[in-house]
Order: C-alpha cells, then sequence, then structure tokens
C-alpha cells in the first residue's frame, strides 16, 4: 500500500491515543426479559434493532458474485462505497456489469483517496459507463506528512445497496485479496453478509451522508422505498463516524461484548482493543463465558501492527481471554458472535482508528440461523489457526524484558 500504512502506523504508534476510559461504557450485562433487552440496545446505540430482515452469510470471494448479481438485477439505482478500489480482475468484473446494467440504472460511487491506490485509472471507466464517482475527501496533494487530520478522517466503509432494497457489507475491498477462498496466502479470508428488510433503510443513509460530503446532492425518493419484511431477523445497521470521546463504534462492541452470556467468539484483521474492551473481555471469560478471539498470525499485511496486536496478549491471556492467530493466510474478518442469536459483521476494527476517527458500518443481527453458520465458520478457521498458550507467552515477555534489561552482549544469547 505504499505510503499509507507506514502513515497509519505512526499515526497509531504516537498520535491516536484511546481516550481516557475511565468514564467509558461499563456496561456488564444486557436484561434477560426480552422487551427490557431491546430497550437497553436502543438506549446504548440511539436506534432500535428493527424485526423483518432477510441476512445471508457471504464469504471470502463469493462476494463478487453477489455484487455483480446486485448490479445486474438493480432496476433504479446501485449504490457502491469503498475504502479500497484498486484496478484488476474485481475490479474489471464489476465494471462489465455496471456497463452493462439496466438502462435507466442510476449509479453512485464514492471511493477513500487513502485506500483506492491508482483509483485513477479506474475512474474514467467508471464514468464512460454512466456512473457518478466521487471521492471522498480528496487530497490536494502527495500524502507525504503526518497530516492527523487528513489520514485518519478516511471512509473506511464499504457497502453495496440496490434499489435501497438488497445490501452488502463487511470487510471486502474491490482488489485481488479478495479473491479465493482465504486458504492461500495471496486470498485473504474475510465475511460479509447481504441484507434485506428494514436494515437497508441505515445503509442507505450513511451513503446518502458520505455522498453529500463528497459533494454529491441528496439521493431521489425512489432511494428510498417501502421496506417490506423479507426474514425473520431482527437488525440494525451501526454507522460510526470520528468521535473524540465515544463512538458509535465503541458502543457497539461493548454492547454486544455486555450481551455474551455462555460464548463470545470474536475474529478482528487489526486487534488492538481499548482499556475498556479488554476490561470487558477479561470479565466475561472470569464469569464463565467461553471468550475466544481469532486474529491474523503470520500472513499479517502490516508487521508493525502484527507486533502491536501481540503486545496485547498478555494481559487478556492472564484474564482468561483464549486467543488464535489464523497460519494460512490474512485474516480481514470483523466479526463476532455472543451466545445463540446475536452477531456482528461490517468493516468495524478493534483498532483506535476504527474506534475514534474512521467512518465505520457494521450490521448487528439477533438471528440464530447466522449466529450458528458464523459459530461454524469460526470453527473452521480455527483448524487453520494456533492457539496462543499463557505459559509460552509469559515466559517470551519475561525474556524480552531481560533482554532489555541486560547488556547487549548478554540479551542478544537470551
Amino acid at each position: 500500500m505504499r505510503l499509507v500504512w507506514p502513515i497509519l502506523l505512526a499515526l497509531l504508534a504516537s498520535g491516536c491515543p484511546y481516550p481516557n476510559h475511565r468514564q467509558d461504557l461499563r456496561l456488564r450485562a444486557l436484561p434477560e426479559d426480552p422487551a427490557e433487552r431491546e430497550l437497553a440496545i436502543e438506549q446504548t446505540l440511539g436506534f432500535p434493532m428493527e424485526p423483518g430482515n432477510g441476512v445471508e452469510l457471504v464469504q471470502n470471494g463469493r462476494v463478487f458474485d453477489v455484487i455483480e448479481q446486485e448490479i445486474r438485477a438493480a432496476r433504479s439505482s446501485i449504490h457502491i462505497a469503498s475504502y479500497i478500489w484498486r484496478p484488476g480482475i474485481p475490479s474489471d468484473r464489476l465494471l462489465l456489469a455496471l456497463r452493462e446494467r439496466a438502462p435507466g440504472v442510476q449509479c453512485r460511487v464514492i471511493v477513500d483517496p487513502l485506500g483506492s491506490v491508482n483509483f485513477e485509472v479506474v475512474a474514467p471507466v467508471l464514468a464512460d459507463a454512466g456512473c457518478d464517482v466521487r471521492i471522498y475527501r480528496p487530497y490536494q496533494g502527495a500524502v507525504t506528512s503526518l497530516d492527523a487530520t487528513r489520514i485518519r478522517a478516511r471512509m473506511h466503509r464499504k457497502m453495496v445497496i440496490r434499489d435501497g432494497e438488497v445490501a452488502l457489507t463487511g470487510g471486502f475491498g474491490i482488489w485481488r485479496s479478495w479473491l479465493g477462498n482465504g486458504d492461500a496466502p495471496e486470498t485473504w479470508r474475510d465475511t460479509n453478509v447481504r441484507v434485506r428488510g428494514p436494515v437497508v433503510r441505515g445503509m442507505q443513509i450513511a451513503f446518502a451522508q458520505n455522498w453529500q460530503e463528497s459533494g454529491g446532492g441528496f439521493l431521489p425518493p425512489e432511494s428510498f422505498p417501502e421496506l417490506a419484511p423479507a426474514g425473520n431477523a431482527r437488525a440494525c445497521f451501526v454507522a460510526s463516524t470520528g468521535h473524540r470521546f465515544l463512538s458509535q463504534a465503541s458502543r457497539m462492541w461493548l454492547l454486544s461484548i455486555a450481551a455474551a452470556k455462555h460464548r463470545l467468539w470474536i475474529a478482528n484483521s487489526y486487534f488492538l482493543p481499548s482499556e475498556a474492551i479488554s476490561d470487558m473481555l477479561i470479565l466475561k471469560a472470569r464469569e464463565g463465558v467461553d471468550v475466544r478471539v481469532l486474529v491474523p498470525g503470520r500472513y499479517h499485511d502490516v508487521g508493525p501492527v502484527l507486533a502491536a496486536q501481540r503486545a496485547s496478549y498478555a494481559r487478556l491471556l492472564e484474564g482468561g481471554v483464549r486467543i488464535y492467530e489464523y497460519e494460512i493466510s490474512m485474516m480481514h474478518s470483523k466479526t463476532l458472535v455472543a451466545d445463540d442469536t446475536l452477531s456482528v459483521v461490517g468493516s468495524t476494527n478493534l483498532d483506535p482508528l476504527a474506534l475514534n476517527h474512521t467512518d465505520e458500518g457494521s450490521v448487528m443481527v439477533e438471528d440464530p440461523v447466522l449466529a450458528e453458520e458464523l459459530a461454524a465458520a469460526f470453527e473452521q478457521d480455527l483448524t487453520h489457526s494456533a492457539e496462543v498458550h499463557w505459559d509460552g507467552w509469559k515466559r517470551r515477555g519475561l525474556l524480552q524484558k531481560l533482554r532489555e534489561q541486560l547488556p547487549w552482549f548478554i540479551g542478544d544469547f537470551l
């Protein structure tokens, strides 16, 4: 990613500290009564989980098949917001589908310039296909300095919305890394969902807000149709933007963790949890909840982030949290399963950028079918992962401290 990640990493290391979490949400559990539980969720997020949604799990490279399907099925509009859109096979597939879309279908595209390297090759092809293309918070010059405002405040969302009725979100990017099945070093492991029903409106509103900020006008009324029930899931879209103190992203993660009574399985690609989130994970583990966290391992796309991620292990492992590193490719999913019903899938990582600065979006879903599918996928991923054990990690930490304290000619032998 050339200059992109080095700059972000420098910010993570020094300029993106978490705010003081002493006054952060200290949720412990959600009420048992269903009505009280729903009210608790609404109090935390500011909006309810709505019934009547259909939710479909879409994993790995199949995401491009689904996006193509939706483009070709569109009858009024296709809206795409992507942090990463780069030239290559996935881009060519979508460009062809957009060129062949039905007559009269309005196409609106937003990309973030930080992630969309070489998008200047793609943009004229989209324009030639009749798409209105916008760059989110464009740079006036090259990204060569640690301009905190310009670099932190990005749009990290990944959304495709068809006719205001069907939408897709998750961790995908439009690039070659998302081809395949997440089972080889060059093909990333990722998770997305396609949704139908009332939850789509929240995604369309999030797109509309990014569209306006990118210079677009109001979306037309047909972009917000009446949405009939499309399934049995309760769901909401949690759109988060930068916040100085407590973002919707932080609220969503803390709320979801608090919901767990017996199982809490999290997969997250950039795992640098805040103090409040770490406290909650440890609390749940000590209460007897099966807390497991799946993170990238040796194929992490950013080595310094992997090092920072591993620096968070010791306290969590000592507190009873089980941690696994995915060993066969970059694990890029951002998911959570709490007990047998609650799930989270989206773009929202557990790092300072996602929790405090970037525009993010995730779907929270109460549905036993999706929860079971995500749990099965999580268990399958564990077969390709290595568990990090506390005894070995404790010895490793002690050796590191010893190296730092001894003269170099002794420490180097350890």
